[in-house]
């Protein structure tokens, strides 16, 4: 490494410091000092070097987030470590020598600062005034100063350059060539003359507007004018003629309201006397309604009782007759028993003998049957053999006479086949000749296709290899697609996740550190605890539980959870002093040197109750040394599981015993028991657990979010390389596409000459194979015929043979069979009268067990009726005692009831009479009611209208004159008193009005604005066509010095180019090309390089490393005609080898002469040129922190 030189130009601008705090992992301010020379920023990776230019990018005005790594721009303030908190804010500071006023400020010294705040707010300062971003940019224009300048060079501007796209690269040479500033002036001045030429045509069409106006209102004017003279008499007259109605209107009603109060009155007293009358009339109806009661009950009841003492009487009456008709039916019962039992010994006798001869016929009858069905088959047998015997002998009389007809057939045949065979032959050997001679041409022709074949499957092999390969390539992208999109969203979600729960340990490590939920007598005093080291903690610091006991335990604290554990009483008794002097409240302490030895229920028998989990104390941690607090507090409190356990518990134990569920109930000694809802939003007891849960959930989101990013960076890496091997392949697939349709067109033109040959040569072959065929076809017809004839005849003669057996056979067998249906027919004949007579037997034999059945169910229904109806008899009797009874007692009933209707029904009719009397009252007192509401009505209808007639004429003065009936009586003039003819000259000012037409009384007032309007528009339209002139001829100017001052410095760009290609290459050639036919303002730029010993060709065919070198040339090119003040390379020689390290540092050497570089680095080759080197490390995780240069030696960071 190169010792640091002190010399530092006081005459050119240049960067002297970078000031940075809370930026990404620059949790710690700190401040870079710059001189000129080559200044190296080193530090292993992760370690946070290039959040260094990162935070110049973002001073220097970056928008784009994903520019800066991060997903909002929130991302860029410090996010906080598991030992830090996050900060609130991130600032950043560069300070620029300006001593030769290369900036147009009058500033020696320039320094650009941005701060952004955790709410999203930010802001820009400009030597610490605040100020906006375009100052900023305009202050830096042409210097290569910039977001879009070549002054900070990382891996994005490369990979701009080293893009296939030209455009992508033209922001750069703009830059390098001093137009941006032209440029930006050109467009804030079209977007002034797009402004000017849109107020041009709205001030255009505005005056077309009023031009069309201004005649016709110029008439409205004057005629409103008239119309408002007229107008202002016809107000002065219709005002008094209404002051004149109005009054003996007023008068008119107060007359009638008068006679209405005395008629209201009238009716009122009326209708009192109606209403006594109406209460009197009903206490009278409900009292007859009372009485028409009782005697509708009474009739009711005698009635039933009448019916009751009639349906009695018939009941007996039925009774009786039906004990009469019993007596009777018995008697005949008695009779058809005797004469059933007679009948059923008679059928019992016939049904004995009826069974005897029964089997004697069924036994006859089988013996018959045996014979019969023997008889039968030896007759099936004969007849079978006749029937067969007789079609054999027809079958070889049939077969004979065919063998005759088939050996004539076959004589004929073998005629025919000896004259065919010999005009196949000689057809056969002309065609044999023909075929060999076109076989001889086609083999030629399959040589060369096979060889053209052969060929053409050599290339299509190599394509379908490149095609799959080319296939795995792209599958492999778009599984690299895939990945990247699933890892982006996985990255997102963790981001989300790692800041939401981040927020929230945030905020629950803000809650503990200010004691929140504490009483502010408590928050006090911890305020006290680093200068008091007496304060150990409150008791809900100090003691720890599991998350199920949580709700128990601070049930069970109560206010206790609040006190705070002292090492002493003296420091108790300092905190009470500080409490009592601020007047802060009161708080309780629990000294540790005071509690000792206290005393728990351990060992107590309700620790052996069901649900009894155990004492408090024993559910808890407690802090070193604060065992006793937590005795002292729940030793004698019982955690118990349900609230039902805890009943239990709490009477076995006599309610002595402070008992708590793990819901919250409380038992408290003496049989209290608190519950309900228990409101925990904050829990003090678990707050610490939940920060420690917490804290754990951030990190892993921590590592998570690393690990995603890692995954994304090495993805897209791979997926270059993919794409770099996946044009590759393309441009071998299109080579060998065009050998492989050349070889198809080849062998097309060979395939058709083969496939005219082919044609013939098939034809022969056919004729050939179907000749051949049909000469062995004819042979072997003629040996087939000749073996035919032959087997005809000795066919024949074993046919007649073999007749002549079966006929002898015949006749022997008709003989046997004329006899076996001879005594079929005899056994059927005895069969089936056998048959009939043991039929007619079991006839009978079924007709008497029916019979017999038949008499003994008669016999059991008739003795069944007989019993029934003793027991009915018997039981009729009784009820007929029991009806006589009842009704001897109804008719008592009734009698009685009867005397007592008598009597109500005199007390009816005296209050019928008393009815009468109060309607004939009420009806006369509702006449005189019906008079007062008819009188009351007419003044009331009389009324309404002289009010509405009032208050239409007030609403008519209102809506035509907005003025009220008292602003008429101040308008009032005496001159005018006669009515009818101040109406008559009313309704002529109202027809000179109507006559008039539609008015626009405003016409006067817009003529006026209209002509004002007109005469300041007019003027403003002139301004405008003078001003678009000018902006027009503003841009022209601009082009014409932009296109003139480009292509000058694109022509010296490209000879620095070349030039500084062949130093960092060791020869070659590089050239800059722009696209042809676009406008040279906006024409992209193609980048041309040919490394030594190879072709001139486009950078996109380049390797990797000779792709980089290529971009560093192009920058060092710019940096040497337009040097930017200073120049932060962000390790853009990470894809060199080590010579061409070397190279690239020598060369970044010999450009400290006009250029200041900063250089983030990790290639030994670098940091060796470099005056002074700064060390990024981590020695605290998370936090990036600078170190000096000899620590930097020793760790070897290379």
């Amino acid at each position: 490494m190169k010792r640091y030189s002190s010399t530092v130009s006081g005459t050119e601008l240049f960067l002297k410091s970078i000031e940075i705090q809370g930026f990404k992992s620059f949790a710690n301010k700190i401040r870079f000092e710059f001189h000129n020379g080559i200044t190296g920023i080193v530090g292993p990776n992760g370690s946070g070097k290039s959040n260094v230019a990162d935070a110049v990018r973002w001073v220097l005005g970056e928008q784009r987030v994903k520019q800066l790594r991060g997903s909002s721009m929130q991302d860029v303030i410090f996010a906080g470590t598991q030992a830090r908190r996050p900060l609130g804010f991130a600032y950043v500071a560069i300070t620029l020598d300006n001593a030769d006023g290369a900036l147009p400020i009058d500033y020696r010294e320039v320094t650009v600062a941005r701060r952004i705040y955790r709410s999203g707010e930010s802001e820009y300062l400009l030597n610490g005034t605040v100020c906006r971003l375009r100052e900023i940019n305009e202050l830096f224009y042409d210097t290569g100063i910039g977001k879009e300048g070549y002054s900070i060079i990382g891996q994005g501007q490369i990979d701009r350059i080293l893009s296939d796209k030209p455009q992508d690269r033209r922001a750069l040479f703009d830059e390098a060539a001093g137009i941006v500033k032209y440029k930006h002036r050109k467009e804030m001045t079209l977007r002034r003359l797009e402004s000017e030429k849109e107020n041009l045509v709205r001030v255009t069409d505005i005056l077309g507007e009023l031009e069309k106006q201004i005649p016709t209102l110029e008439k409205q004017q004057e005629k409103a004018k008239i119309y408002l003279k007229q107008r202002e008499e016809l107000k002065r007259l219709d005002i008094n003629a209404f002051l004149i109605e109005n009054g003996k209107n007023t008068q008119q009603l107060q007359e009638i309201t008068s006679q209405e109060t005395t008629a209201r009155q009238d009716l009122s007293d009326a209708n009192i006397r109606s209403e006594a009358l109406r209460v009197r009339a009903e206490g009278l109806q409900d009292q007859r309604r009372d009485l028409d009661a009782k005697i509708e009950s009474l009739r009711s009841r005698i009635t039933d009782a009448s019916i009751v003492r009639g349906r009695i009487e018939g009941d007996i009456k039925v009774l009786q007759e039906q004990i009469s008709s019993a007596v009777q039916r018995s008697h005949r019962l008695s009779e058809q028993e005797e004469i059933l039992k007679k009948d059923i010994s008679a059928r019992e006798v016939q049904e004995t003998e009826f069974a005897e001869k029964i089997r004697g016929a069924e036994e006859a009858f089988s013996r018959i049957g045996a014979d019969y069905e023997a008889a039968k088959e030896a007759l099936q047998s004969s007849s079978e053999d006749v029937r067969s015997l007789r079609e054999q002998l027809e079958i070889k009389r049939q077969g004979v006479l065919e063998e005759m007809d088939r050996r004539a057939n076959i004589r004929s045949r073998l005629a025919s086949l000896k004259t065919l065979q010999s005009q196949e032959g000689d057809r056969l050997a002309e065609v044999e000749k023909e075929l060999s001679q076109v076989s001889g041409e086609q083999k030629q022709t399959d040589d060369e296709i096979l060889s053209l074949k052969d060929q053409f499957r050599e290339a299509s092999g190599e394509i379908r290899s490149l095609q799959d390969g080319q296939k795995e390539i792209e599958e492999q992208i778009a599984a690299h697609k895939t990945t990247l999109g699933d890892s982006d969203a996985m990255l997102q979600r963790a981001q989300f996740s790692w800041h939401q729960e981040k927020s929230r340990l945030d905020a629950l490590t803000n809650l503990a550190e200010r004691y929140e939920g504490y009483g502010g007598s408590v928050r006090r005093v911890m305020k006290e605890k680093q200068r008091e080291p007496g304060i150990i903690g409150s008791v809900a610091d100090l003691l720890t539980t599991d998350k199920k006991y949580e709700t128990a335990i601070e049930v069970a604290l109560g206010g206790s959870i609040q006190n705070i554990v002292t090492r002493d009483e003296d420091t108790a008794r300092r905190m009470i002093e500080i409490l009592k002097r601020e007047r802060a409240g009161r708080a309780t302490f629990l000294p540790l040197s005071g509690i000792r030895n206290a005393r728990t229920l351990s060992g107590s028998a309700v620790l052996r109750e069901p649900g009894v989990i155990g004492t408090a104390d024993t559910l808890v941690t407690a802090a070193e040394g604060c065992r006793d607090v937590a005795a002292s507090l729940l030793g004698r409190t019982v955690i118990v599981d349900t609230f039902d356990h805890a009943v239990a518990a709490s009477k076995r134990s006599g309610h002595g015993i402070r008992m708590v569920t793990l819901e919250g109930e409380l038992f408290a000694p003496g049989g209290a028991i608190s519950g309900g809802t228990y409101k925990n939003t904050s829990s003090l007891l678990g707050r610490k657990r939940e920060l420690q849960e917490l804290s754990t959930s951030t990190e892993q989101f921590r590592r998570e979010v690393e690990r995603l990013e890692k995954v994304i960076e090495d993805t897209k890496e791979s997926r270059n390389i993919l794409r770099r091997k996946l044009d590759d392949n393309k441009r071998a697939l299109q080579e060998l596409f065009i050998r492989q349709n050349t070889l198809r067109v080849r062998i097309q033109q060979e395939v058709q000459k083969l496939e005219e040959a082919a044609g013939n040569v098939e034809s022969l072959r056919q004729e050939l194979r179907s000749l051949r065929e049909r000469t062995a076809a004819t042979a072997a017809s003629q040996a087939k015929a000749q073996e035919e004839l032959e087997a005809s005849v000795l066919l024949e003669e074993k046919l007649n043979t073999e007749a002549a057996s079966v006929q002898e056979r015949l006749t022997e067998r008709l003989k046997d069979e004329e006899g076996d249906a001879g005594r079929l027919s005899a056994l059927e004949l005895e069969k089936s009268r056998t048959g009939q007579e043991l039929g007619f037997i079991q006839q009978n034999a079924e007709r008497i067990r029916r019979e017999l059945g038949n008499f003994r169910g008669q016999l059991s229904l008739i003795l069944e009726s007989a019993r029934s109806d003793r027991s009915g008899i018997e039981e009729k009797k009784a009820r007929i005692k029991e009806l006589e009874k009842e009704s001897e007692e109804s008719e008592g009933v009734r009698s009685s009831d009867e005397e007592v209707l008598r009597d109500l029904r005199r007390q009816s009719e005296a209050l019928r009479e008393q009815q009468e009397d109060t309607a004939r009252e009420r009806e006369s007192t509702m006449e005189v009611i019906s008079g007062l509401d008819r009188e009351c009505i007419r003044l009331s209808s009389r009324r309404e209208r002289l009010e509405e007639a009032v208050e239409q004429k007030a609403a008519y003065m209102w809506e035509e004159y907005e003025i009220t009936p008292s602003d008429a009586a101040s308008m009032r003039d005496d001159s005018l008193t006669d009515l009818a003819k101040m109406k008559k000259e009313i309704t002529q000012y109202r027809s000179r009005i109507k006559a008039l037409g539609n008015v626009n009384v405003s016409a006067i007032e817009e003529y006026r604005e209209v002509m004002e309007r007109y005469s300041f528009l007019k003027g403003q339209y002139d301004d405008l066509k003078e001003a678009a002139v000018s902006l027009e001829k503003i841009v022209r100017d601009l082009e014409e010095g932009m296109r003139r001052q480009f292509k000058e410095q694109f022509a010296d760009i490209q000879a620095a180019f070349d030039k500084v290609f062949k130093e960092l290459f060791g020869g070659g050639q590089g050239r800059l090309e722009l696209m042809e036919d676009v406008d040279i303002l906006e024409a992209g730029v193609r980048v041309i390089a040919q490394p030594p010993g190879k072709k001139l060709q486009n950078m996109m065919q380049l390797s990797g490393g000779e792709k980089a070198l290529t971009a560093i040339s192009l920058l060092f090119a710019i940096q040497s005609l337009k040097p930017s003040p200073f120049c932060l390379l962000d390790e853009i020689e990470a894809a060199l080898d080590e010579s061409n390290v070397g190279r690239f540092a020598q060369y970044l050497h010999n450009l400290t002469a006009q250029t200041q570089f900063i250089v983030i680095t990790h290639r030994r080759g670098t940091m060796e040129q470099a005056d002074r080197l700064y060390g990024i490390t981590m020695q605290e995780k998370g936090v990036s922190s600078m170190v000096s240069v000899d620590l930097i030696e020793d760790k070897d960071i290379s």
